[in-house]
């Protein structure tokens, strides 16, 4: 069983626009609505590949509400915990004339002691037979810096992996927790370490606790620095779309990988491949199938490195 958490879940709003312009009004090509934050574009992912899914994390609110019935429209296991305050709503402005995506992300509802200690209490028996635990996104107001830390920790205890896909202060607290494989780009890896060279910047979060760092280097593809080897994957061309699922697309691949005990170069391909076709999707968590079964076939995975010590 694969368990994904989604602390700050959203209902993720897309709106397609001929060209995105600063102060100035736009016509809505197309809209989308449906249940959204990073851990729940990954339990979309997983069940294309075949898993089932569970999905957990924190909801409130009308807009909780909302969350709940897509994920069960969906065929998602869902097994989120309430609370008092009203999910927060993401809205993503995709721009039909260059591809890009512009996002505001609302920052969540305020959580209680009280509210977290009953997520923690819910999350320590759910976890009880996964094979892997995927802890993804923000958190929400109210919840402590090492709410991730705490989590990888129960995890671990019940013989789970763990994959992080998180930035800023909650990565390095997490950090300290020992997760098997984190996910940064390389944005968030050089604001962490301050360090722009990928390789060496990923070692030094290997350092500090990490086992696995899987890189996201944008076009370039992936950078996977492991305890077995240092591996590049490569897409065979860029394509144009709404990137905003890519990472989690990733994410999902990573996990499945480690469920199935693949290779890193089998799981590093599918993670490449998984991303791309996301990419001509209106929304996250949608897969083209056509472009995710030509880029299967067409990836490079290159060995850069031998095994790497912490």
């Amino acid at each position: 069983m694969i368990v994904t958490v989604t602390l700050n879940a959203a209902l993720d709003i897309t709106w397609d626009v001929a060209e995105l312009r600063p102060r100035t009004s736009h016509r809505v090509l197309a809209a989308h609505e449906r249940a959204g934050g990073k851990g729940i574009n990954v339990a979309r992912v997983l069940a294309f590949l075949g898993h089932a899914p569970v999905a957990t994390g924190l909801v409130g609110g009308p807009t909780g509400r909302v969350v709940r019935e897509d994920l069960r429209a969906a065929g998602i296991r869902d097994s989120f915990v309430a609370v008092a305050g009203d999910s927060r709503r993401t809205v993503a402005i995709t721009s039909r004339e260059d591809g890009d995506a512009t996002l505001f992300n609302g920052q969540g509802p305020e959580v209680t002691a009280t509210e977290w200690a009953a997520f923690v209490a819910h999350y320590a028996t759910l976890v009880r037979g996964a094979s892997v635990v995927v802890l993804s996104g923000s958190t929400p107001p109210g919840l402590p810096v090492d709410a991730y830390a705490h989590l990888i920790r129960i995890a671990a205890a019940e013989g789970a992996s763990t994959v992080l896909d998180t930035s800023g202060p909650g990565l390095v607290s997490a950090l300290e927790a020992g997760p098997d494989v984190i996910k940064p780009n390389a944005a968030e890896i050089a604001e962490v370490t301050g360090c722009d060279d990928l390789t060496k910047a990923a070692s030094e979060l290997r350092a500090r606790g990490a086992r696995t760092v899987v890189a996201s280097a944008g076009p370039d593809g992936l950078y996977a620095i492991t305890p077995e080897g240092v591996w590049r994957a490569a897409p065979p061309e860029t394509l144009f779309g709404n990137p905003t699922g890519a990472g989690d697309a990733c994410v999902a691949a990573i996990a499945s990988g480690l469920a199935d005990r693949a290779a890193w170069p089998v799981i590093l391909c599918e993670a490449v491949a998984l991303s791309a076709a996301t990419v001509p999707c209106a929304v996250a968590g949608e897969i083209d199938s056509p472009v995710y079964s030509r880029f299967r076939r067409e990836i490079s995975v290159q060995m850069l490195g031998t095994a790497q010590k912490s």
